[in-house]
């Protein structure tokens, strides 16, 4: 059981991070928010018809609690997809991966710790500083004397992803507040419906940074939306939910670690990209910081991608 528990949750893993690259690649023919709603309605078809039994358990409370994981999950979701236009696949998983340091950052704040969750450790914060130092070598280029950042040449889809991490954050913390009082099923249901739902509804706003959404049917389109609905969003969170009830916390954060990992090794075999020493040795301090955090032993909270 825990053999099948380990490579399920691997090849999850995976998954999430090679569609860092199906996206960039269908993104040249759907723009972000029409790519993201039609992604969301599928897997929230997929999970209605999967989980149809539990309809009867929503109630007013967890419509609430669905919705406003929902909304932290498209806001996330947004500023990927958005950012990932005008960023490489193996940046944007990166910068995605923050979400694990931001988390416990959050959680000075008391009212955003879930239910008997303790303030953050000194891992914590050696872990943000790791990773922030990363992110300033995997994100700014250097001067001309190679050695300051030069935070005038920032790529303004290295910021929207970061606002995608900052969004999971809070879906992690909405998560551990609302996950001990619903049931996965409803959580998933609502949390990807209201979801949907506040995609649709950000649509008409999408004029104002000058997308007009449309989709041009392809069959890359097509691999990319049923991976991204079906793989990656309905069955992923299934998997994950059920291999986190069987595998320690730390085995399963290791493994966690490996998106970033399984998204450059993908962008460089299928898109030639090439990380150069200085955001090479960014990407291995964010990895650090994600490590660090994880694996010392504290309070568990759910991870950006779980359901």
């Amino acid at each position: 059981m825990k053999l099948r528990a380990y490579l399920l949750m691997l090849f999850t893993v995976a998954v999430w991070g090679t569609t860092f690259v199906l996206v960039k690649d269908a993104l040249a023919d759907a723009t972000p928010l029409a790519f993201n709603l039609v992604r969301m309605a599928l897997a929230f078809l997929v999970l209605s018809i999967a989980y149809r039994r539990h309809w009867r358990e929503v109630s007013r409370k967890q419509l609430v609690a669905g919705g406003t994981v929902g909304f932290c999950l498209a806001m996330g979701y947004q500023f990927q997809t958005a950012g990932l236009v005008k960023t490489t696949p193996s940046k944007s998983a990166f910068i995605t991966g923050l979400v694990v340091v931001l988390v416990p950052l959050f959680s000075i704040i008391p009212k955003l710790r879930p239910p008997g969750a303790k303030a953050p450790r000194w891992n914590a914060f050696l872990g943000a500083l790791l990773a922030f130092s990363g992110i300033l070598l995997l994100t700014i280029p250097a001067t001309g004397a190679g050695l300051l950042p030069d935070f005038t040449s920032v790529n303004m889809g290295d910021l929207l992803t970061f606002g995608c991490a900052v969004g999971f954050a809070f879906h992690c913390i909405a998560l551990g507040h609302a996950s001990p009082r619903i049931h996965f099923q409803p959580l998933a249901l609502l949390q990807v419906g209201f979801c949907a739902l506040f995609m649709a509804l950000s649509m008409p706003l999408s004029g104002l940074w000058g997308e007009h959404p449309h989709m041009h049917l392809t069959l890359r389109l097509g691999v990319a939306l049923a991976v991204a609905a079906v793989l990656a969003t309905a069955a992923a969170f299934s998997i994950q939910s059920w291999a986190q009830s069987i595998l320690p916390p730390a085995h399963t954060a290791l493994l966690m670690t490996l998106e970033p990992v399984f998204a450059w090794i993908t962008s460089f075999l299928v898109m030639g990209e090439r990380l150069g020493l200085r955001p090479a040795s960014g990407a291995i301090l964010i990895l650090a910081g994600i490590a660090l955090t994880e694996l010392i032993p504290q309070p568990h909270v759910s991870t950006a991608h779980e359901a």
